[in-house]
């Protein structure tokens, strides 16, 4: 899926987030897996893909990303809720 993406990681329904953008979703969400790269991900264990919005060009994709960063946290739970109630890991839509 090689189109920019805006995505949210999650440890669980309650757990911890994690907001990113990526012109590779496969790729990146396959990093964020595999504890490939040091960082929060990694640390936290952030690896289950709950919600994604795929963008026309990458500039959109980050002011979107910037936008949900400075979003409450319940608003961010909220997105995720609608787009994905049962809070499934959507890794297997993106490869498949």
């Amino acid at each position: 899926m090689k189109q920019p993406a805006v995505y949210i990681l999650a440890t669980g329904r309650r757990g911890t987030l994690y907001i990113g953008v990526t012109s590779d979703l496969v790729a990146r969400t396959w990093q964020h897996r595999e504890h490939v790269v040091e960082g929060f991900t990694k640390r936290y264990d952030v690896t289950t893909l709950v919600w994604y919005e795929l963008h026309g060009t990458m500039d959109t994709a980050i002011s979107r990303e910037k936008q949900l960063k400075k979003w409450s946290r319940e608003w961010k739970l909220r997105l995720v809720q609608e787009a994905n109630p049962e809070w499934r890991d959507l890794w297997d839509d993106i490869v498949g």
